[in-house]
């Protein structure tokens, strides 16, 4: 069964590091993409507030938030989720090792804060509020829906983790900011300021050398300029 990827919103960095940007340029947020299979319906990293995802999501679509079985991130970090709260009754899937990592960070914030001779009660409300919604995600698949495939990208946080999608004549990842946009594609770059550099190339490269089309993390649906469509 052949998946139909669509993009919902193309993302883009707050500055550019490729572009000479210095300071923040503009608002940052991720890429947002539907994937759908059969009568699954599996929304990307809702980056987007809601009231703009509900928009976007109605012109590409056409549906509602109600539409949406599951919501995939690619990472935890809270510019991938501002549009979650559109989805209560989506499941809400991420990487096993994505979300154990982002957990043990949220708990030894929680005992330094429990160490610190005074305690800050909106910093400890904001960590409980951030385990709670933790915890509502499941460890996603190997396989989220047919034809859909989890597909571990680590390096720009610990468990960022894409969506592989095979098809007959070309394979398409969901790749997250394992690949931010087309420059650092062009450039075989990966984003500063990431948690582990060597592993973050490393996935950088598995991405290039797996799939004929990309959706960079805070671009659009590209082409891999590495690997023309059909070929292998």
């Amino acid at each position: 069964m052949p998946v139909e990827v669509r993009i919902i919103s193309i993302g883009a960095l707050a500055n550019h590091p490729l572009r000479d940007e210095l300071g923040d340029r503009r608002p940052g947020h991720a890429t947002t993409t539907l994937l759908i299979s059969g009568e699954d319906r599996i929304l990307i990293d809702p980056s987007l507030p809601p009231d703009h995802l509900r928009q976007r999501l109605d012109e590409r679509t056409g549906a509602g938030p109600e539409a949406i079985t599951h919501v995939f991130l690619t990472d935890l970090r809270p510019d991938r989720r501002r549009g979650l709260s559109l989805f209560p009754e989506a499941e809400w899937l991420v990487g096993e090792a994505e979300r154990d990592a982002y957990r043990a960070a949220l708990r030894e914030k929680m005992v330094e804060l429990d160490d610190a001779e005074e305690l800050d009660p909106d910093t400890e409300r904001l960590l409980e509020e951030e385990e709670q919604l933790v915890t509502r995600f499941g460890a996603a698949p190997d396989r989220i829906a047919e034809g859909i495939d989890l597909f571990p990208l680590p390096g720009v946080t610990p468990g960022l983790c894409g969506l592989l999608m095979p098809m007959p004549r070309t394979t398409a990842l969901v790749c997250g900011d394992a690949i931010a946009t087309l420059e650092h594609l062009e450039q075989g770059v990966v984003l500063p300021h990431v948690h582990d550099l060597e592993k973050a190339r490393e996935s950088f490269k598995e991405a290039v050398e797996i799939a004929d089309l990309l959706v960079l993390g805070r671009d659009n649906l590209i082409p891999n300029p590495i690997r023309p469509l059909g070929m292998r």
